[in-house]
């Protein structure tokens, strides 16, 4: 599996500039080979990490999970 590791307040800086979502640049990544992605802080320090699956259902089927979970932890704050 390759490893990619991201600086994570750059990448998600990217995002904002660019107007795109994370998973429109995740799809623009797959290419059949499975990759780790890292995810680390300014100072190289492990944030989190994601397994960019090989295929676009999967990867489909992942932003649906992560959409659920986030809005849960969302609707818990308030």
């Amino acid at each position: 599996m390759k490893k990619i590791t991201i600086k994570a307040k750059d990448f998600f800086e990217l995002l904002k500039l660019k107007d795109q979502s994370m998973w429109d640049i995740f799809a623009s990544l797959i290419d059949g080979e499975e990759k780790e992605l890292i995810f680390v802080d300014e100072n190289n320090e492990f944030l989190f990490n994601y397994v960019l699956p090989t295929d676009f259902k999967k990867l489909q089927d992942d932003k649906a999970v992560f959409s659920k979970e986030y809005s849960e932890k969302l609707s818990g704050l308030n």
